[in-house]
């Protein structure tokens, strides 16, 4: 699992060192290098804690940590790439479904603007979801799941690299890139109206300056924030304390959506679809990684057994060096 989740951020870096040799992208390079010791650094102590002092809680929970530094940086500035290769926009189309569904997305901004409480209660519901991940982590970490914390983190890149095709097809920024807003809401909002418009620029013309305090999250359909929700609750559940807190944050995270992404609803069936068939494709692979690691095991075992007394002590000092 390890073996495949490094592979995962090797082609992706790979992927987006040779885009930008061939075509002239504008990087903030100094923020990225240091990003990049970050993730070093993260790693290295993966390692020591791996080969020297031999805690797996820490190794698993260091290395799902470098993971996701890798994987969000290199995958977030490949999304942007994409802008240049993107195919039709579909917010006409996908607003037509919500609305052959009965949904009004303006009638939900003026819910919204109507009930402050609640939706400050969805303002910070939308914008836990990257702290959720990360103390999901160590949460798993320490009840001691390791497997886990690879499984999470291969869902998340299974389900970025579904969702990013999807987009990449047909992409969509969302109901606030559709609708016109006659006055500026007076409450809070993670995501704004100027935002939309930044978005549908960016389409337009493609990327100005990629950098990681700068990125934008580009993808409405289908809803990425839906499909980290349905994973953060899928793998917090076997953690008995994290269950009810998980699920009851993660359905305000989806009830948020709508209104402080500014998604399409149809967004997060979309979001479901995926992120059940990352996690379907991540036990998948899981099953056979760990098949296939048991099988090396016991053909290891078998080995030492029948081999002669010195060819075995031969085998056994090879496989040590």
């Amino acid at each position: 699992m390890r073996t495949i989740l490094l592979s995962i951020v090797v082609v992706t870096l790979g992927t987006d060192v040779a885009w930008s040799s061939a075509t002239a992208f504008d990087i903030d390079r100094p923020a990225y290098l240091a990003l990049a010791i970050l993730a070093a650094i993260v790693g290295a102590g993966s390692i020591f804690y791996g080969r020297f002092r031999r805690d797996e809680k820490l190794n698993a929970m260091l290395f799902g940590t470098f993971f996701l530094i890798a994987f969000s940086a290199s995958f977030g500035v490949l999304n942007y790439f994409l802008l240049t290769v993107a195919g039709a926009r579909i917010d006409q189309e996908l607003a037509s479904i919500d609305r052959m569904a009965g949904i009004d997305w303006r009638a939900l901004m003026r819910l919204a603007e109507m009930h402050p409480l609640a939706n400050r209660i969805l303002y910070l519901a939308y914008i836990s979801t990257l702290p959720q991940i990360a103390i999901l982590v160590n949460c798993l970490g320490l009840w001691a799941r390791p497997i886990d914390i690879y499984k999470f983190c291969l869902s998340i890149a299974i389900g970025a690299a579904i969702t990013v095709a999807v987009w990449t097809v047909a992409p969509s920024f969302g109901a606030f890139s559709v609708y016109p807003i006659n006055h500026t809401p007076q409450f809070a909002l993670a995501v704004d109206f100027t935002y939309a418009r930044d978005l549908l620029d960016l389409l337009a013309h493609g990327p100005s300056r990629i950098s990681p305090f700068e990125l934008k999250g580009l993808i409405a359909f289908p809803s990425f924030h839906t499909v980290l929700a349905v994973f953060t609750v899928w793998y917090a559940w076997d953690v008995r304390f994290l269950r009810c807190p998980a699920l009851i944050l993660n359905l305000l995270v989806l009830a948020s959506i709508p209104i402080q992404g500014g998604h399409h609803v149809i967004d997060i069936a979309g979001g479901l679809a995926v992120a059940m068939l990352a996690i379907s494709l991540t036990n998948l692979i899981a099953r056979r990684s760990l098949t296939a690691a048991a099988f090396a095991k016991r053909s290891r075992i078998v080995i030492y057994v029948g081999a002669p007394r010195n060819e075995a002590n031969a085998i056994k000092a090879t496989t040590k060096n």
